[in-house]
């Protein structure tokens, strides 16, 4: 069986809300914080996060292995969050198609010029993966939860050749 991507529904923000609970733990070790906003997120705002923002899920089967979400700012561009994949199948690629379904459908139906995105400074992997696909940093930023940020761009279309 092959893991697919698609856009969310409202029957799949249950799955996200659990699947971005276990994927996050180990972000909120790095950092002993386990306050970070992807822990503390209710289901009734992932709830309306599907129902308003533009959200891509990859399934195997039923289940939801790995969500993205992207929305357009005040200034144009498209913020992208809470990218995760489940444990057992990170490592295949799974993330880099999440992020390049979400950032084609926030060029297309959103008229989204550019992407950004903040991840933790120890998040290696996460680090790696976006600068792969294209990202670079332009600058720091502090989480609402006090972890310092890394914040990453692209201009829409620049996909990096290995992808």
């Amino acid at each position: 069986m092959s893991v697919t991507i698609s856009a969310a529904t409202d029957q799949d923000a249950e799955q996200i809300f659990r699947l971005q609970y276990l994927c996050f733990q180990s972000e909120a070790a790095l950092y002993g914080n386990y306050r970070i906003d992807p822990l503390v997120q209710t289901l009734d705002s992932v709830r309306e996060e599907v129902a308003t923002d533009c959200v891509f899920v990859a399934r195997l089967g039923d289940e939801v292995v790995g969500s993205v979400r992207g929305r357009i700012t005040d200034d144009g561009s498209a913020a992208i969050g809470k990218l995760c994949v489940h444990p057992r199948l990170q490592g295949h690629g799974i993330g880099a198609r999440l992020l390049k379904a979400a950032e084609a459908a926030l060029t297309a139906e959103r008229g989204a010029t550019r992407f950004r995105l903040h991840t933790g400074h120890r998040s290696e992997s996460g680090l790696r993966l976006y600068r792969r696909v294209g990202y670079e940093t332009v600058g720091t930023s502090r989480g609402a939860d006090g972890v310092p940020m890394i914040v990453l761009e692209k201009q829409a279309g620049a996909y990096a050749t290995t992808a």
